[in-house]
């Protein structure tokens, strides 16, 4: 029982291993190229197969399909400039679908892989419109409108080698129409067609002109051979051969006239398509100069638009520059307003501090403390009343002295307290300071000191 159990199991496991394989193993269909990446064992970043089977290893890689369906695209471009500079607009139908050659399936497989069909059209479009625009501006106009195989073939190998690129091939290229905004193909197809009609009037004409004159020889060749065996049987019918040459005389007249009408409606005819080719000629020679105005209209009115924005532009950035540098110097002002004034802030702010400090040390009276202050500047003060007479410069003092005068004092000695009286002395300064001069600097003796000898 054991053993055919572990048959049973070997048998499961045998057929689970077989169908993981056979699921890895994939075929691709005949419209679509698998495409193998992760680790290919090649230098290039993927394994392309059309038409074949692989198997895919597990883990290691994995797989996916590009579709083969070709791809219609229209591009209808317009405004596009040949090399006459007329714009031209023409609409095309390409159709490209992705390469089956191995370098080129190798590009698709790395640029084109997990996009959608709308995407490939978008990037094909693209590159469609640059590369007819391309043609176009090598071309005259006359070149694509009558030479189309050789429009198609320009248009084909410049557009094939840019969709190499990015793994496509171009399948069919259709031109439907041809036109240009100044009329120039309508002027060369109307040219065109005038002379061909014209060339067919003057063909029938000239049938007609040959038939007519063959005719009349033949006729004439016969009747002369008539009238001869005539002439040569029957000498009676020579009054019926004078009616014959008259006869003849007249119809060659009215066949010369025939003719003579002919070559005047050839000529008429010849004249009214000359007539009629140079008035394309006119007209296309008035709508080329009417591009060339509008040209040099737009290069001139261009240029001086181009001018004034510049102008604008450049007037702006000096008013900009002349704000930013008139706000970087008010800035440079506020900050150094600022720093006065906080060092300001700063110093009085220390000298409050001092203060407050000497009024503590003074035990909290104030008038202690300005005397402490004021004994500090003293010797200031007195400097600066002795600098205030120090350098008066007396060149000669003449002096009238009678030796006489009030309490003692002479002449001599009233100039000279005079002089010393013009110093402002200590108690005035500081009065006008606001402050009382201590009793001790001015030489009088404290409240205390000035009582009553009895009262003490």
């Amino acid at each position: 029982m054991t053993q055919i159990t572990l048959i049973l199991i070997l048998v499961a496991v045998v057929f689970v291993t077989m169908a993981a394989i056979l699921r890895r193993y994939r075929r691709c269909p005949s419209d679509k190229i698998l495409v193998i990446y992760g680790k290919t064992g090649r230098r290039s970043s993927a394994k392309c197969i059309h038409g074949g089977a692989a198997f895919i290893w597990p883990v290691f890689q994995d797989y996916a399909y590009l579709d083969l369906k070709p791809i219609s695209i229209e591009c209808n471009l317009t405004n596009a400039l040949s090399k006459q500079n007329i714009r031209v607009d023409v609409p095309c139908r390409f159709t490209v679908g992705i390469s089956t050659e191995p370098e080129v399936m190798t590009n698709a497989a790395e640029r084109l892989l997990g996009l959608s069909t709308d995407n490939i059209q978008s990037i094909a479009t693209d590159i469609l419109f640059g590369q007819l625009r391309l043609v176009i501006a090598t071309m005259d106009i006359e070149e694509i409108n009558a030479d189309r195989d050789k429009f198609l073939a320009s248009v084909s190998a410049n557009v094939e080698a840019e969709l190499r690129k990015i793994g496509l091939k171009l399948i069919n290229v259709n031109v439907t129409d041809i036109r240009d905004e100044s009329g120039y193909i309508e002027a060369l197809g109307k040219e065109a067609a005038a002379k061909a009609i014209n060339d067919a009037k003057k063909s029938v004409a000239e049938q007609n002109r040959y038939g007519e004159t063959g005719k009349a020889n033949a006729d004439k060749d016969t009747r002369v051979n008539v009238a001869a065996a005539d002439a040569d049987a029957v000498k009676g019918e020579n009054n019926a051969k004078i009616e014959i040459a008259n006869s003849d005389a007249l119809r060659r007249q009215k066949t010369a006239e025939a003719d003579r009408l002919a070559v005047a409606a050839e000529k008429v005819q010849a004249a009214k398509a000359l007539q009629e080719a140079y008035q394309s000629e006119r007209d296309a020679e008035l709508a080329r100069a009417e591009r060339e105005q509008a040209t040099q209209k737009a290069n001139i009115v261009v240029a001086a638009e181009i001018d004034k924005e510049k102008k604008i532009i450049e007037a702006e950035a000096e008013a900009e520059q002349a704000r930013r540098k008139a706000k970087g110097e008010a800035d440079a002002i506020y900050a150094k307003m600022d720093a006065q004034a906080r060092g300001l802030f700063e110093i009085l702010t220390k000298q409050a501090d001092g203060f407050k400090s000497l009024v503590t040390a003074a035990e909290g009276d104030a008038q202690k403390a300005v005397l402490m202050m004021i004994a500090d500047k003293l010797p200031e003060l007195v400097k600066t009343q002795v600098e205030a007479v120090k350098g008066i410069n007396i060149d000669k003092v003449t002096v009238w002295d009678t030796g006489s005068g009030e309490n003692g004092k002479t002449a001599t000695s009233n100039f000279i307290s005079g002089m010393m009286k013009s110093v402002p002395p200590l108690e005035d300064l500081f009065k006008m300071a606001g402050m009382e001069l201590p009793s001790y600097l001015k030489g009088k003796a404290a409240p205390e000191e000035q009582q009553p000898a009895d009262e003490k």
